[in-house]
C-alpha cells in the first residue's frame, strides 16, 4: 500500500501550516479564548484557504478531495491547537452529500464550502454515555412538515452555527434533520469548553426541521465514524507538537549544571512518548482510510483507532507534564493548552473505555483462539 501523499495534499498540508504558523499564533489563540472560544475572523480565514469543501463534490461547489485531505488538514489545525471546529465542517460536508435529498444539498453545500454556513452535529444526550442508538428527541410530522423536540448537549459553537444536524425518533426509528439555529423554537445556550474552545446546550421545542435520511442511525454512524477520523488526525497533530515542546524544554532546562536532555532516564521516556505518537499516526492513517469500508468494517477500525488514540494521548500527555515539572500546567505557557486539548480529545466522540466496549462487542466468537 502506497501511503506517500500527492502533489496537492502537500501543497494542502503546507498551505495550512504556514496559516497555523502566521495567523494563529499562541496571542491571537488566547485572545479568541478570553473572547469566547470561537472567532468568525479565524472561520473566514479557513474559509479563504477552500478547506469547507473537501468532502463536497465539485458539482455542489467544493472541491472533493476526500478523507485524505480532511486527514492532512486536521493534523495541521492540531499543531495549531485551533479553536475553531473544522471538525463539523467536513461531517456535514460528508453527510449531507451522502444522505441529504437534493433541496437540502442545493441550498447548503455550497455555503458550507464557501465557508458563509456553518453546520455542526447535534447528537449527544445526557442519557445516551456515547450510544448512538439511544436518542429521547422525538420528531413529529404534520402534512408535509416536521417539528422537533429535544435537547442536545456540548454541541460544538452551538449558539454560533447556522444550523444543526440533529437525530431524533421518527415514526418508531431514529431519523435525521437538519434544523437551523434561527428557527421558532430553538434555544442555544454558550459556554466554554475545557481546552477552550466554545460549545452549547441545545433546546429545540417543536422546532421547524427537514428531514434528511430516515435511515438515521446509519447516517448517525458515519457522521461519528467521520469525526473520529478527524479526531483522531488532529489528536496526531496536537501530540506531534507536544513531543516538540518537551524535546525544546529538556534541551533548554538545566538540573547540576547539565542540560536535562542528557539524562538517559528522561531520554527513554521521551523515546517512549515518539513510539506513541507514531503508533497514533499509523492507527489515524488506518481510520481515515477505512472511511469508504463497508459499515461493520468501518465501525470496527474506527473504534479501535479511537481507543488506540486515546491511549496515546493520555501517556504523551501525562509524560509532557511530568518532564516540564510545574511549568507544565500553567496557563501562560504553551504546553499546558496542548495538555488540556488532549485531556478533552480522549473524550470527543467517545472515550478509551467506550470505544474498547465497542472493539470487545464485535470481536468474533473465535478471536485469538487459534485451530
Amino acid at each position: 500500500m502506497d501511503f506517500n501523499f500527492s502533489d496537492d495534499q502537500e501543497q494542502l498540508r503546507d498551505a495550512v501550516r504556514k496559516w497555523v504558523d502566521k495567523g494563529y499564533d499562541f496571542e491571537r489563540r488566547r485572545g479568541i479564548e478570553a473572547n469566547g472560544g470561537f472567532s468568525r475572523e479565524a472561520w473566514d480565514d479557513l474559509a479563504e484557504l477552500g478547506l469547507g469543501g473537501l468532502y463536497i463534490a465539485e458539482e455542489d461547489g467544493g472541491l472533493g478531495m476526500g478523507p485524505v485531505a480532511g486527514m492532512v488538514v486536521m493534523e495541521e489545525l492540531g499543531r495549531g491547537i485551533v479553536l475553531e471546529p473544522f471538525a463539523q465542517t467536513l461531517i456535514a460536508g460528508a453527510v449531507l452529500s451522502g444522505y441529504a435529498g437534493e433541496d437540502i444539498k442545493d441550498n447548503w453545500l455550497p455555503r458550507i464550502a464557501g465557508g458563509q454556513a456553518i453546520v455542526v452535529l447535534a447528537y449527544q444526550e445526557r442519557k445516551a454515555r456515547y450510544r448512538l442508538d439511544r436518542c429521547e428527541a422525538k420528531a413529529v410530522k404534520t402534512g408535509n412538515s416536521w417539528s422537533l423536540t429535544g435537547a442536545k448537549s456540548v454541541v460544538p459553537v452551538g449558539d454560533e452555527a447556522d444550523a444543526y444536524i440533529v437525530p431524533a425518533n421518527a415514526d418508531g426509528k431514529i431519523a435525521l434533520f437538519l434544523v437551523e439555529r434561527s428557527a421558532s423554537g430553538v434555544e442555544a445556550r454558550g459556554y466554554g469548553t475545557q481546552d477552550g474552545s466554545r460549545a452549547a446546550e441545545v433546546v429545540f421545542d417543536k422546532a421547524d426541521a427537514a428531514l434528511i435520511t430516515a435511515d438515521g442511525l446509519a447516517a448517525l454512524e458515519y457522521a461519528v465514524d467521520v469525526g473520529i477520523a478527524a479526531t483522531c488526525a488532529e489528536a496526531v497533530g496536537v501530540m506531534d507538537k507536544t513531543v516538540a515542546l518537551t524535546v525544546d524544554y529538556m534541551n533548554q532546562r538545566k538540573q547540576f549544571g547539565v542540560v536535562i536532555s542528557t539524562f538517559q532516564a528522561l531520554r527513554h521516556r521521551v523515546a517512549d512518548m515518539k513510539m506513541q505518537l507514531e503508533l497514533a499516526r499509523s492507527m489515524s492513517y488506518y481510520a481515515t482510510l477505512k472511511l469508504n469500508a463497508p459499515a461493520e468494517e468501518r465501525r470496527q477500525a474506527l473504534s479501535r483507532a479511537k481507543y488506540q488514540l486515546g491511549v496515546s494521548m493520555r501517556y504523551v500527555a501525562a509524560n509532557s507534564v511530568q518532564l516540564h515539572g510545574g511549568i507544565g500546567v500553567t496557563d501562560e505557557y504553551i504546553g499546558s493548552h496542548y495538555f488540556r486539548k488532549l485531556t478533552q480529545l480522549e473524550m470527543t466522540f467517545g472515550d478509551s473505555l467506550h470505544h474498547l466496549g465497542e472493539v470487545s462487542a464485535r470481536m468474533q466468537d473465535t478471536a485469538g483462539v487459534f485451530a
